[in-house]
């Protein structure tokens, strides 16, 4: 992705990002300030940090259906890898590419040194959990 494709690319994704935490009950102030402060980690200067790999997810056609970051969770321990954001168009879901995209992040990370991969997912989205869920992820406190 060239500079645009990847502010395009981190503004929806944060934009999203606030968006899940307001509709969790956070305060919208604050939901902005913890999405500034993650940017600024993970995408410094508008170029993302080591081992911050985005990606496109498309159909068989090679249409743009969704969305997919994933990334160390910490700069200290690469083995940590985070799912930062997937997203998959509304009118695309529920045909397998969630899953699909889970698959290559579980890849990728598991390429790039990673032991584990780990994810956040708001309570009032139950599609996600049930995706994660039947893939093994376990929910926590």
């Amino acid at each position: 992705m060239n500079e645009d494709e990847v502010a395009a690319f981190v503004a929806g994704a944060m934009g999203g990002y606030i968006q899940e935490r307001i509709a969790s009950g956070e305060n919208p102030e604050e939901a902005r300030r913890i999405a500034e402060v993650q940017t600024r980690e993970l995408v410094p200067d508008g170029k993302p940090a080591p081992g911050q790999l985005l990606y496109r997810v498309v159909d068989d056609e090679a249409s743009d259906i969704g969305s997919l970051w994933i990334g160390p969770r910490t700069p200290e321990n690469a083995e940590a890898y985070w799912v930062w954001d997937i997203e998959i168009d509304e009118s695309e879901r529920g045909k397998g590419f969630g899953r699909a995209a889970m698959v290559l992040a579980e890849e990728a990370a598991r390429d790039h040194g990673a032991t584990e991969l780990g994810l956040n997912v708001f309570g009032h989205n139950v599609v996600a959990r049930s995706l994660y869920e039947s893939m093994g992820y376990r929910t926590g406190a």
